[in-house]
């Protein structure tokens, strides 16, 4: 049958029939995201009950121990110092970019002349709330540091582990309640004024496997899709604000990591967090930076992503208010699952059992994923017998548990590939990079398969919608799961903390040290988790681009040229990116490097307490000396906030060169390419630094951390600092972000063919090109080396060779 050959009688027919299956065709939008307001309060109110449980706790001078409370300062004040240059920048970025929506969505508008100002509003309320998790996460976290170092110096291990979780409980809460909040009173706000009798309705009426479109608002009325459209802004906001803050969060922290292990651990042999190294400051604050506050952002921009994608892709009021309920049903269980965390373990350093500290957290989560379970089913069933979608849900479930438990596998040491890399450090470091590379690259195999079959059930079930759907019922219970990530980074400045103060006991370091083994196994289980949902994410918002630039399945044949193309560029667009941070890095590192060895030889008595800390001896208080960390400190800021400037530009107009230059169609083969080549790189290198990572904390277990097998170890940690926390987790944010870029602009390349309209393409083009040659003449985009004039003039000091030959002795 043919479009032409359905009558007016058979799409009445076909439209009665959808109505008597029983869903409520008319949802009031207050009824949609009712859950989601109501889940959002709940949440500040949860978070207020959790500070006032933090603050409770005590810090070091309630126990005669101020220098942590001072160590602590120093980090919180250099974590802030960085935020303030970094959302200075950010500030001026999303202003011209909310001004351009604004202006491009005024020029061609859909629905309402005021199109334009809606989506800026949308745009810039996703952009503060993106920056404020963030901000919010690192304040609470640099307070939550030096109580749990007290804890465990005044109490238990599950003392510190429960101060450190309740810590991550507020980071964790915080990203959810702000951004279902958000984005539900945004769904009302934008969406005033779209229910009046001059907007239209598009319906797909299925009759014998043939599908019309037609402007009908005769049956029934639905203006979600124009809603949707301008609340897509609220996720490029989310978007943009996430990979600016991930990236130079990222270059920050790990530019930071690589000076001081490079410096102390390799050249003067000291430990890890020796208060002498003038680099330790500065790493413990990029784990603020970096892995609390850019994290915050990132899974702030993939919780509200996974909900923006499903609801674009409902077809019906029920379906839209799906993943609002179930990200409110989410929220309560992650509370309920908040209380069933402890454990009885003792804190006997790397000898604990950390299995049984893993469990401590994991019954948390599986506690929560449970009640969740249960909810969801209740949701599906009063909303409007959605088994289907439920079904879709659990899916999404299962395979996040599954993705976490194979990342587990392959970055623990408890399990052969790490062993694999700690083996190979006998013969030296480039055996273990090669060895770590291809645990990365192997890793991809499990992760693929699950995403593979959970995509291809989710769509066999629910089409599109199912695999939309089966990334909200993935990221439901972030709430809890956050808290079990953001928990790492502060066991790991509480460790730092307990070491810099020479006055805490060593069996402290033992309970600090058995939590930072916790947090490594969960930052990479967290982050196989991020890069699953990811994925899941950005297939849905690319599902829903298709939807809204109206291209069919016969003009996206994979064979056409330009569509091939277009995939070819987007698999390549992964490659440069991490290119461009893990280059970032370097640089930035060999300022630290360099200025690290600089105070070594020129702070007067510095170098004899570095000779004396390599050696183990103790420090009289009269001859110890205070390195300048704030140097290094400044040094961070400034390199990390130059550096993200090129990929977060590159990442916004190589989708608007695409979609405007050559056309819709293009773009959606660089969306796959992107996608597609995002996700295997991503895999390969969050889980090749995570298991470079805990080789290096084998070795140290082992107790063999200062021979030549465990200093082979630090430099494949060193080579896989940036892989896990720089440019693998950033990559999660780009292919979401062109996604979120693509649906954001689909009105304005809606209809158009290829080549349509191209000028409007040299604008984007011609701003990159601009903006390129402006970061080459400031040197950012650059081969040279920054230190190279430095490095050529100088020779070795004699200072620095008697230190070696000291320690080599």
């Amino acid at each position: 049958m043919t479009e032409t050959d359905i009558t007016m009688a058979e799409i009445a027919a076909n439209i009665t029939a959808t109505m008597d299956r029983g869903f409520p065709h008319e949802i009031d939008k207050i009824v949609i995201v009712a859950p989601g307001l109501v889940g959002g309060g709940l949440c500040f109110f949860f978070i207020l009950f959790l500070r006032f449980r933090l603050y409770q706790a005590k810090v070091g001078a309630d126990i005669n121990h101020p220098k942590l409370d001072y160590l602590s300062a120093k980090i919180k004040s250099g974590a802030i110092a960085f935020l303030k240059e970094e959302y200075k920048y950010l500030s001026v970025f999303v202003f011209i970019l909310g001004a351009t929506l604004c202006l491009l969505f005024s020029i061609s508008w859909q629905e309402k002349k005021t199109d334009g100002v809606r989506i800026m509003a949308a745009f810039y309320c996703g952009a503060i709330l993106s920056g404020l998790a963030g901000f919010l996460g690192m304040m609470v976290a640099t307070d939550g540091n030096v109580r749990t170092t007290v804890a465990c110096t005044a109490g238990t291990l599950n003392d510190g582990l429960k101060v450190a979780f309740t810590t991550g409980a507020i980071m964790g809460f915080t990203v959810v309640g702000l951004g279902l909040f958000g984005i539900s009173g945004m769904y009302i706000l934008v969406g005033m004024g779209y229910d009046d009798d001059t907007d239209k309705e598009i319906f797909s009426v299925m009759d014998n496997s043939t599908q019309l479109n037609i402007d009908y608002d005769t049956f029934h009325h639905n203006d979600n899709d124009a809603t949707m459209q301008i609340l897509t802004g609220f996720g490029f906001g989310a978007s943009a604000v996430a990979l600016f803050a991930r990236v130079a969060g990222g270059i920050y922290t790990k530019a930071a990591d690589v000076g001081a292990d490079l410096v102390g651990k390799l050249e003067a042999g000291i430990d890890e967090d020796d208060p002498h190294n003038p680099a330790v400051i500065a790493d413990n604050v990029g784990d603020n930076v970096g892995d609390v506050a850019g994290m915050g952002a990132d899974l702030f921009e993939s919780y509200v992503g996974s909900i923006i994608a499903a609801a674009s892709l409902a077809k019906s009021d029920a379906q839209v208010a799906l993943p609002f309920w179930l990200a409110a049903v989410g929220i309560v269980a992650s509370m309920l699952g908040f209380f069933m965390v402890s454990t009885k373990e003792e804190g006997s350093g790397w000898s604990s059992n950390l299995s049984a500290l893993m469990f401590a957290l994991e019954k948390g989560m599986y506690f929560a994923g449970a009640v969740f379970v249960g909810g969801a089913a209740g949701v599906c069933a009063i909303l409007d017998d959605m088994w289907d979608e439920f079904y879709c849900i659990l899916i999404g479930l299962i395979a996040g548990m599954l993705i976490g438990k194979f990342t587990e596998y392959f970055t623990s040491f408890d399990f052969s590939p790490v062993i694999s890399i700690k083996d190979r450090g006998v013969t030296g470091p480039a055996t273990v990079i090669i060895q770590g590379l291809g645990v990365g690259m192997i890793s991809c195999v499990p992760t693929t398969l699950i995403l593979c079959v959970a995509i291809i059930a989710c769509d066999a079930i629910k089409d599109e919608y199912g695999v939309a759907i089966a990334a909200v019922g993935m990221l439901a219970t972030l709430g809890i799961t956050l808290a079990t990530d953001a928990y790492g980074p502060v066991a790991d400045n509480a460790g730092g903390l307990a070491e810099m103060d020479p006055s805490i006991p060593k069996e402290v370091r033992g309970k600090t040290d058995a939590l930072d083994a916790l947090g490594n196994t969960t930052a990479a289980t967290g982050k196989g988790f991020a890069i699953g949902s990811a994925v899941l994410t950005s297939l849905s918002l690319l599902a829903a681009f298709k939807q809204q630039t109206g291209l069919t399945d016969e003009q996206l044949n994979m064979a056409d040229a330009l569509i091939l193309s277009g995939v070819l560029f987007g698999a390549m667009l992964p490659f440069m990116f991490a290119a461009l941070t893990m280059v970032s890095v370097g640089k930035a590192a060999a300022e630290i490097i360099q200025e690290v060895r600089r105070q070594f030889r020129e702070v007067p008595g510095l170098k004899d307490c570095i000779i004396k800390a390599s050696q183990g001896l103790e420090i009289p208080a009269d001859e110890d000396v205070e390195p300048d960390s704030d140097r290094c400190v400044e040094i961070s800021t400034r390199s990390s906030v130059r550096e993200m400037l090129a990929p977060g530009a590159y990442a916004v107009l190589a989708p608007l060169a695409v979609g405007f230059l050559v056309g819709p169609r293009c773009l959606v083969g660089m969306l796959t390419g992107a996608i597609t080549s995002g996700c295997m790189v991503a895999i390969t290198m969050s889980n090749a630094g995570g298991a470079w990572d805990n080789g290096k904390k084998l070795c140290e277990k082992l107790g063999i951390k200062k021979t030549e097998q465990g200093k082979a170890c630090v430099v494949g940690d060193t080579v896989g600092d940036p892989f896990k926390d720089t440019s693998g987790p950033a990559l999660n944010i780009l292919i979401k972000l062109m996604s979120m870029v693509s649906l954001t602009i689909a009105p304005l390349v809606r209809g158009n063919g290829d080549w349509t309209n191209w000028g409007y393409g040299m604008i984007p083009i011609g701003l990159g090109i601009f903006i390129t040659g402006v970061l080459v003449k400031m040197e950012i985009l650059t081969w040279k080396d920054p230190l190279a004039e430095e490095v050529a003039g100088a020779e070795e000091p004699k200072d620095d060779a008697e230190m070696k030959a000291l320690n080599q002795a």
